[in-house]
């Protein structure tokens, strides 16, 4: 699986210790996370999607469409 939120976290000219700070946890955690050698939570998944307006599915390289769903009503 590859994960975006490298590549989401440069286009935004962001730190891992903006990012993490965010995530509410450590930045040598999130790094780990970009490195994959920790699999990202789905929690911080969902986070991570809305912070960057980007779908889950985007964000874990199972779909090169960015938009996210159209939220439930």
């Amino acid at each position: 699986m590859y994960l975006r939120i490298r590549d989401l976290r440069e286009d935004y000219d962001l730190t891992q210790k903006q990012v993490s700070a965010y995530l509410l946890c450590d930045q040598s955690l999130y790094s780990k996370y970009e490195r994959m050698e920790r699999e990202l939570p789905l929690q911080f998944a969902i986070k991570l999607a809305e912070f960057y307006h980007v779908s889950v599915d985007y964000l874990v390289g199972l779909t090169d469409e960015k938009n996210p769903y159209p939220k439930r009503k």
